[in-house]
């Protein structure tokens, strides 16, 4: 039986960076690693009103309640559930049992299935735990899995993929990104260098990649990198989304912080790209 453990709040994310940041020099990635089985759960989460219009305006989403009560308008962003799932996934994978290292873990893909539309005024049911390792031709990959329900119905589930990257002695068949058709282009965004900050404020995920220069560059990376998350959720929020839906986005490159990307979609399918046409996200929407 698959052990369960009950939270009765969500956990303070600094002690779990702290802890997963002093853990990471001593994990040996492998697939064939163990990993934990238990399943995290939040009870009777209620949505923040405040830190969920924070975020709404950092990545782009229409903000405000126009009736004062649950209507399609106040639905939650189909990427917010992630924000508040995080806290839940950190907690897993910044512990011992956890065999992939937290610092320069890399998101590399996300899946969204929303069942019905959320609205930000119910209480939710969260669940998230670690579905397995895989091997990845540039390491290993970890799924991690969150599930909203309310009323005992899974109204929202995603399933994020992490990559640790290391030496492996082959490499897997199937694994090669193909370079995406292009699609044409919609609109031109300027970030600004704190759109790191910004985000790692209202989501809590601030992981030093993204904060600032200097601590980006103790990464390999020359500016800091936007959030994956971010990145999504601004296309999403450009594109938008039916109420029962299937969100696919993988993350092919990072976003530096400041630069100008291109948002560019067509259909339910949208890119993001930078100088030279370099894809950093791929993603696509359709409805369930």
């Amino acid at each position: 039986m698959t052990p369960t453990l009950e939270l009765p709040a969500p956990p303070a994310l600094a002690p779990l960076l702290a802890r997963g940041a002093l853990l990471s020099p001593f994990k040996r990635p492998r697939p064939d690693a163990a990993h934990p089985r238990t399943r995290l759960v939040l009870p009777a989460l209620r949505v923040d009103t405040a830190r969920l219009t924070a975020y709404e305006r950092v990545c782009g989403f229409p903000t405000g309640f126009p009736t004062g009560t649950a209507s399609p308008g106040d639905a939650l962003p189909v990427t917010y559930p992630h924000v508040l799932g995080f806290p839940l996934a950190m907690r897993l994978m910044s512990g011992p049992d956890f065999p992939l290292p937290l610092l320069g873990l890399v998101h590399t893909s996300i899946r969204i299935t929303r069942h019905r539309a959320t609205p930000a005024t119910g209480a939710y049911a969260l669940t998230v735990y670690v579905d397995g390792l895989a091997p990845h031709r540039r390491g290993t990959q970890a799924a991690v899995v969150t599930e909203m329900r309310d009323g005992g119905d899974v109204v929202w589930e995603s399933r994020s993929t992490y990559l640790a990257r290391h030496r492996t002695s082959e490499r897997p068949t199937g694994q090669r990104e193909e370079e995406p058709k292009p699609l044409p282009a919609v609109d031109e965004w300027r970030l600004a260098g704190d759109v790191g900050r910004r985000y790692g404020a209202v989501s809590g995920d601030r992981n030093p990649i993204h904060l600032h220069p200097l601590t980006a560059r103790l990464f390999g990376f020359p500016r800091a990198v936007a959030h994956g998350m971010w990145t999504v959720a601004r296309c999403l929020a450009a594109h938008g989304t039916p109420d029962a839906a299937q969100v696919r986005a993988d993350f092919r490159a990072p976003v530096l912080l400041p630069g100008t990307v291109t948002y560019a979609a067509e259909a339910g399918r949208f890119h993001l790209r930078g100088d030279g046409g370099r894809v950093h996200l791929t993603g696509e929407v359709s409805p369930l």
